[in-house]
């Protein structure tokens, strides 16, 4: 790589093509394991990987990671959160096909947002905002703002990990691989905008325009 390559800042991809590399594998997820036995008859090479949910986390594991490729080529960046996530879907995902036990796939949602929310909440303690290390190319929000809205994310992280405790735990796994699509980002979507207020109100930009 030339030295002008190297100098080029980094690019951005467009909030569509984002929401379809961060959105795009749940999606995968969710169809192979309504159509799985589909797949198998039509792919019989699928077959070998066991019934619909480990075809489902085979073909998840695939498109994962082809979302993380596809976005180091576009940005020449992988966002810490997607790459993170990617690591425990390979790992708990070649656990579920090894084993050939599930149980290891659906806790991957619980070991994720547990992971998450220590880190923003355990940063809080030692006096450090990692969420503003996240979103500063986002928002600029004052100090106070960054540690409430770090707190509320970790909070939310750690209820995302009970619910997904409850729900595989108590309901079908087609229940669980549709919640997960149906239920979660629905749930996720609105926390996020319930946050606007918080932003608006300690956001820097809005103190200068002031």
């Amino acid at each position: 790589m030339s030295t002008f390559e190297a100098a080029k800042p980094r690019r951005e991809v467009g909030p569509l093509l984002k929401l379809v590399l961060e959105l795009g594998p749940l999606m995968v997820f969710f169809f192979a394991n309504s159509r799985g036995d589909w797949l198998s008859r039509e792919f019989p090479a699928l077959s070998q990987l066991g019934g619909p949910i480990f075809i489902a986390t085979g073909l998840f594991m695939a498109a994962t990671a082809t979302a993380l490729v596809a976005s180091w080529m576009l940005t020449r960046t992988l966002p810490m959160m997607p790459l993170v996530s990617g690591i425990v879907v390979f790992v708990f995902g070649a656990l579920t096909l090894w084993l050939q036990n599930d149980t290891f796939i659906k806790m991957k949602p619980t070991i994720v947002n547990t992971l998450f929310g220590a880190i923003l909440l355990g940063g809080l303690l030692f006096g450090k905002s990692l969420l503003g290390y996240v979103f500063h190319a986002a928002f600029k929000l004052d100090d106070d703002g960054w540690r409430k809205l770090t707190i509320r994310w970790g909070l939310f992280f750690l209820f995302l990990a009970v619910l997904n405790e409850i729900v595989w735990r108590s309901f079908s796994t087609d229940f669980w691989v549709a919640f997960k699509v149906w239920g979660t980002m629905p749930i996720t979507i609105l926390f996020t905008l319930a946050q606007m207020p918080l932003i608006m109100k300690h956001s820097l930009e809005q103190d200068s325009a002031e």
